[in-house]
């Protein structure tokens, strides 16, 4: 038995770690397996999402297909860009915007041109040139309408073609930044011949000069009422210093003045609205990116003849881009809505913002375009609900202009 019994012991220790080892063995190829697997899936979903992203523009699964209304290479146009947007007193909507002839730059042959709806944007009319300077700049977009009297005035800026703006701020230009109107008595069906304003509206000492893009107002309330203003930029000749400022007229567009100008620089392009008291806010794209990546602005106590109590509005972030303001009444109270891409870095995000207390906050925001957005403006049509027309794309910012309207029940 004792010869017998180590054999025994030795073979079932043998037999215990050959079961041992081999429990190992499928343990090991089972996590081998697991792991490779891991990794499959991993990979699988990591491309999944890069293709995602990569596809987005593809997809558009973020909202429904853009409403596009000038779109890149139509009509003989390389690119459209500057979108501006009023509605005259029958309702009639008028679209304008710059269409550059051989890309998106933003000197070189460059025309005024709109499209009009008749039946609140359901259907829209053919191209129509407004201004066409052989191959010189025509742009800026900036209408208002006289409620007074039914007029449109179209306020717009005119370069020579072949300057860049860079030439026109250092005085290096063939030509310098000139500011003209052009007045339709029919709704857009006709426009009058461009007329040259400068001398009226812009400082010897001023060199870059830009109306709006964006649509003027005419105030309402009795100190100014029936006053047309148009929210306008300048550059500085000696200091080179950014400012926005604002033109008037107080004889329906016969006339023009120049208003007051921010009382601090790093501000340009602005867009203007009327405060139930009478004030106005002008909300304008900021340079001083240092301080915050968002929008600054200021008060008007005389109708726009000057501006005070400037400063950033935090609940407003932009990337360094153009915005529009508009002021409209919901009941008793007023409704101010603002439209810019509200991204603190990037052109993207078109987003519609609302403040029930007349800037103090903005209490609701609603998603527009979360890609590519760039420049915009809005209208409110006859029946209440809101126009918004702003360049956007899914591969870039400046593929077309486009429109949405919003209910007014959503305000």
């Amino acid at each position: 038995m004792s010869t017998i019994e180590p054999i025994i012991g030795e073979k079932n220790n043998l037999n215990y770690t050959f079961n041992r080892t081999k429990l190992t063995l499928i343990k090991m190829k089972f996590y081998v397996l697991s792991a490779f697997i891991s990794m499959l899936l991993l990979g699988c979903l990591s491309k999944k999402s890069k293709n995602t992203i990569n596809q987005i523009d593809e997809n558009h699964s973020e909202e429904t297909s853009l409403n596009t209304l000038f779109k890149q290479g139509d009509d003989g146009y390389a690119c459209y860009r500057i979108p501006a947007v009023v509605t005259t007193n029958s309702g009639v909507i008028l679209a304008f915007c710059e269409a550059r002839k051989s890309g998106c730059s933003d000197t070189g042959d460059i025309d005024l041109v709109m499209k009009k709806s008749v039946d609140s944007g359901k259907t829209w009319s053919g191209l129509k040139i407004i201004w066409d300077d052989s191959t010189n700049v025509c742009g800026n977009p900036a209408p208002v309408v006289d409620k007074e009297t039914g007029d449109i005035h179209l306020l717009a800026t005119w370069n020579n073609g072949e300057d860049h703006e860079s030439e026109i701020i250092n005085g290096t230009s063939i030509d310098s930044r000139l500011v003209y109107q052009l007045t339709s008595g029919d709704e857009g069906k006709t426009w009058t011949k461009p007329r040259d304003i400068t001398t009226s509206v812009k400082r010897a000492d001023w060199t870059w000069y830009a109306t709006g893009p964006v649509h003027g107002i005419q105030l309402k309330k009795e100190t100014y009422k029936g006053r047309l203003v148009i929210p306008c930029d300048h550059i500085e000749r000696d200091s080179k210093k950014y400012y926005s400022h604002t033109i008037y007229s107080d004889d329906h567009g016969a006339t023009w003045k120049l208003g007051g100008t921010t009382p601090t620089d790093q501000v340009n392009e602005c867009t203007v609205a009327e405060l139930t008291n009478g004030d106005l806010l002008l909300n304008m794209r900021n340079y001083d990116r240092e301080a915050t990546k968002a929008r600054q602005i200021a008060i008007s106590k005389d109708g726009g003849m000057s501006w005070i109590d400037q400063k950033f509005d935090v609940e407003l972030p932009e990337p360094r881009c153009q915005g529009a303001l508009l002021s409209v009444q919901k009941g008793s109270k007023n409704v101010l809505l603002f439209l810019n891409p509200a991204d603190a870095n990037s052109r993207v995000n078109m987003t519609l913002s609302l403040s029930a207390d007349e800037g103090q906050s903005w209490n609701k925001k609603i998603p527009i375009h979360k890609s590519h957005s760039a420049y915009s403006d809005l209208t409110e049509l006859k029946n209440g609900d809101i126009f918004l027309f702003y360049e956007a794309g899914y591969k870039n910012a400046y593929e077309g202009i486009h429109y949405k309207i919003i209910s007014k029940n959503e305000l």
